[in-house]
């Protein structure tokens, strides 16, 4: 699927549950329309993979040519992660502020994309003073830790305020949201890592579904993608080959508002512009031309051209 649909990687998410939450947390009962188990704990147990699993899917990326990697959800199976050799480490937003974690997962010397839901610009500036004497190899994404989440609560300017703040390391963004709509803004808006949680169906049972992407979205997202990255171009603004045609036809001339007898000087209300055959001065010219004396006489509507206008000095666009 993430292949079909264009993607780079495929991330998951991986606990040690023992790890990751104390003994009252995996007791809790759980009588959630999500639940697989009756405890909290149960719940986890059903759904996470094996270590067996994690190889074997890794392999399987191998195989059909896409990265893997996983979240790792606490310093345990961070381990895990090192050891399976994946490509970077996830932060999800829970571990950002787990400062011990970040200072154990940066020594690895693996990339790292760390994902800021829940987290407060004042934490960001402290997660990026840990990590990058450690390991300068990191990324913050923008998130908002909320599933599904409304688009009023996504802040995509936060990426800017990081691009600002953080200006030696990329951004990106991490979207809960429903659509692709926002994550195509938040690529226009320079997000150099997208992620997106993706299904096979939203009606499963899980709370994440409904704020995943289905298939034929994900690879709408792509494709969406790449348009915009082709389309962010080039910062200089001209006139390009392809837009030669359009200039040709509808590009406007300066032409005579009256007819103008040989010598005269030129003033602005002797000059018109309009769409001129055959092409004379740009519109931009006509206050250079006043004051200049013409060599011959000029029609009524008749193009400006240089060859009637004395001692012209052409000049040089830069």
């Amino acid at each position: 699927v993430f292949q079909d649909c264009g993607a780079d990687c495929a991330k998951f998410q991986k606990s040690e549950l023992e790890y990751k939450f104390n003994k009252k947390a995996l007791e809790r009962p759980y009588t959630s329309k999500h639940s697989w188990g009756k405890t909290y704990g149960e719940h986890k147990r059903h759904l996470e993979f094996s270590h067996d699993q994690y190889r074997e899917l890794k392999k399987y990326a191998e195989e059909i040519g896409i990265f893997f990697t996983a979240s790792g959800m606490d310093e345990m199976a961070v381990e895990f992660l090192h050891e399976l050799d994946v490509p970077f480490f996830k932060v999800g937003s829970g571990d950002t502020n787990n400062f011990p974690y970040l200072e154990k997962t940066a020594k690895k010397g693996r990339p790292m994309v760390i994902s800021s839901g829940m987290q407060s610009m004042n934490t960001m500036h402290q997660v990026y003073q840990i990590v990058k004497p450690i390991n300068p190899n990191f990324c913050f994404l923008q998130c908002t830790s909320a599933y599904p989440l409304q688009p009023e609560d996504v802040n995509l300017r936060v990426i800017s305020a990081y691009q600002s703040a953080f200006p030696d390391i990329p951004i990106g963004y991490s979207g809960h949201e429903t659509g692709i709509a926002i994550s195509v803004a938040a690529v226009a808006m320079g997000a150099k890592v997208l992620e997106r949680h993706v299904t096979l169906d939203k009606t499963w049972k899980g709370s994440d579904h409904q704020a995943s992407l289905e298939p034929n979205e994900l690879a709408e997202l792509v494709k969406a993608i790449r348009t915009v990255e082709k389309a962010m171009g080039s910062p200089i603004k001209q006139l390009l080959p392809c837009e030669m045609a359009c200039n040709e036809k509808l590009g406007k001339s300066v032409v005579a508002k009256v007819a103008i007898p040989e010598g005269a000087v030129l003033t602005l209300d002797m000059l018109t512009v309009k769409v001129g055959e055959p092409k004379g001065f740009p519109p931009e010219s006509i206050f250079d031309l006043v004051g200049q004396k013409v060599k011959k006489n000029i029609e009524e509507d008749e193009t400006i051209t240089e060859q009637v206008v004395e001692n012209h000095v052409k000049k040089v666009k830069c």
